[in-house]
């Protein structure tokens, strides 16, 4: 199968790394779902790709209904879905735990780790039907190492890492597999969620001295997406700029 004939999906489509993502699988050749909430940036970040390859899906993706929803009409756009890449995501909370309301660390639960659940569940069946399947999941490196005053997106972004482990292992002897980024600081307008002292203390953990970029996240995952990442499936991948250690 080539990868012209192929169809990906990516939540957060209308974010930062999003965009970065699915401009480049698009330039490998496959058509794109853009899957996000905000409906105005949305449709600025569909329209800005080329060509009648991409579209726009309005979705919560904390939302069973909304995400078989999306599911459905990017089926009936382009017929079948073999990448899936679960980009949505939000820092949530920054606060120490004392201080953090239920509700606050509930939600950002559901963004980082209930819609990578949510939407991956929803692929599989898709993918397995297509022959050929590339999940790849956006976790963190706060999710190896938990970020102080983050614990709810530490907590999520582990969840990612495990759940990762977890479906590559069952879906190891498929066509399908299953691998996990874990980033440090990169350059999206979600570090504006941060406060100055949070941001400095990432970078001074960075040994490049640097935030990553987009595009550099979106060569990895490109990569991820490909039949050339054929002999890995649970894994994490760290784009940290050297902090990662293990």
């Amino acid at each position: 199968m080539s990868a012209g004939s192929r169809v990906a999906v990516v939540t957060g489509g209308a974010g930062g790394i999003g965009r970065a993502i699915a401009a480049r699988l698009q330039r490998d050749g496959l058509r794109v779902a853009l899957w996000d909430l905000d409906g105005d940036a949305l449709a600025k970040a569909a329209s800005a790709l080329p060509g009648d390859a991409a579209i726009g899906v309005r979705v919560d993706v904390t939302d069973e209904a909304s995400v078989q929803a999306a599911l459905q009409t990017t089926l009936a756009r382009f017929g079948a879905l073999h990448v899936l890449v679960n980009g949505a995501g939000a820092t949530g909370p920054v606060a120490d735990v004392t201080d953090c309301s239920v509700d606050a660390w509930q939600r950002c639960i559901d963004v980082n780790l209930r819609s990578v659940f949510l939407c991956s569940r929803a692929a599989v069946r898709p993918m397995l039907d297509a022959g050929f399947g590339r999940v790849v999941n956006l976790a963190s490196i706060a999710g190896k190492e938990g970020n102080p005053s983050m614990s709810a997106y530490s907590a999520a972004k582990a969840g990612v890492i495990a759940f990762t482990k977890s479906m590559g292992k069952e879906l190891a002897l498929t066509p399908v597999r299953v691998n996990c980024i874990a980033p440090a600081v990169i350059e999206t307008p979600l570090l504006q969620q941060m406060t100055a002292q949070a941001l400095a203390a990432s970078l001074a953990k960075i040994p490049m001295r640097r935030a990553g970029t987009a595009d550099e996240a979106a060569n990895l995952v490109a990569w991820l997406a490909s039949d050339a990442c054929s002999f890995s499936s649970g894994a994490t991948f760290d784009l940290s700029g050297g902090r990662a250690t293990y």
